[in-house]
């Protein structure tokens, strides 16, 4: 049994071809570009239930959108991120959707919980036109998307499920589609607030931490569920193999490397070193220092991302 411990879909076909040095995942097709400003876009499209059992995603489309430097980045970087957001956002909107059909935005997470305050802070910012075009629709453009949006907060401070409230809202004002972003775990501590994530396939909240909630998706509220999720945390073993890899790496460019280093950097040293750290709750959920400014970073760019969408 693999333990991947991410959320992101192409970190877990990687981590599936590795552990059985494959070349290609029957079910699994992959589709790679390269944007402007050092931005990657990657698309994984499970296709079935073979490749749905491999890498422990549903079928869909899981579109991965890479940023570096986004600590560093300046306005115009920021604007060309969300821009692609934008892009890839509205390809996946009219595959489910008409160009009017009512929209229902949810920011999942706890926003007193840095790490975990992405959704919050981009529904705060996302343009509601819904009680516009309700109450006062002599001033609106009738062509205008009803938009509306929520921040449910978490199991722990409300008592309820996440999906509960969402469920509860949907079956009231009856969205066509739902869009939820929330932060995600990841197996890399390059990838923590520099990738984006989109895909229709909805959201476990927690998976990736272990903590997993009750689904999020098309199965458990009846309509489409698209997902923008962005790591900002790696667990303490992730933050362990990624330092031997660079220790081992650091070796071999001053010529110590050896058969046993290769070896070393070769094998899959996340499930041992996670065996070691578990039974001392040493396996600490982990983040960035910067972790404040990279949120808010993020935020400008989902937000931009998704109001130019819509």
């Amino acid at each position: 049994m693999i333990n991947f411990n991410t959320d992101l879909a192409d970190e877990r076909r990687d981590i599936f071809k590795k552990a059985n040095n494959l070349e290609k995942i029957p079910g699994i097709e992959t589709e790679e570009f390269n944007e402007e400003n050092n931005i990657k876009t990657s698309i994984v499209k499970i296709k079935d239930k073979q490749g749905e059992d491999a890498i422990g995603k549903p079928i869909g489309t899981y579109i991965t959108i890479d940023i570096k430097n986004l600590k560093i980045a300046d306005e115009n970087e920021i604007q060309k991120a969300s821009e692609i957001v934008t892009k890839e956002l509205k390809k996946i909107l009219q595959n489910h959707i008409n160009k009017e059909d009512d929209i229902l935005i949810v920011g999942l997470g706890n926003e007193y919980v840095t790490p975990d305050s992405l959704g919050p802070k981009v529904v705060k910012e996302i343009d509601i036109t819904r009680h516009f075009l309700k109450y006062t629709p002599e001033y609106i453009d009738p062509n205008t998307r009803p938009v509306s949006a929520i921040a449910p907060g978490v199991l722990g401070t409300t008592g309820i499920e996440t999906v509960e409230i969402i469920k509860g809202v949907s079956d009231n004002i009856r969205p066509k589609l739902i869009i939820v972003i929330d932060s995600l775990a990841s197996k890399s501590i390059e990838r923590i607030s520099s990738t984006i994530q989109i895909s229709d396939t909805g959201i476990v909240p927690g998976a990736g931490v272990e903590n997993a909630r009750n689904e999020i998706s098309k199965n458990t509220l009846g309509i489409p569920v698209v997902a923008v999720g962005v790591p900002m945390v790696v667990d303490a073993a992730t933050i362990a193999t990624d330092s031997i890899n660079i220790f081992v790496e650091k070796l071999q460019q001053e010529g110590e490397s050896n058969e046993y280093l290769n070896k070393l950097k070769e094998t899959d040293k996340y499930g041992i070193i996670k065996e070691a750290l578990m039974p001392k709750d040493y396996n600490l959920i982990v983040t960035p220092k910067e972790i404040d400014g990279l949120i808010e970073n993020m935020k400008d760019v989902i937000t931009r991302g998704i109001n130019f969408a819509l």
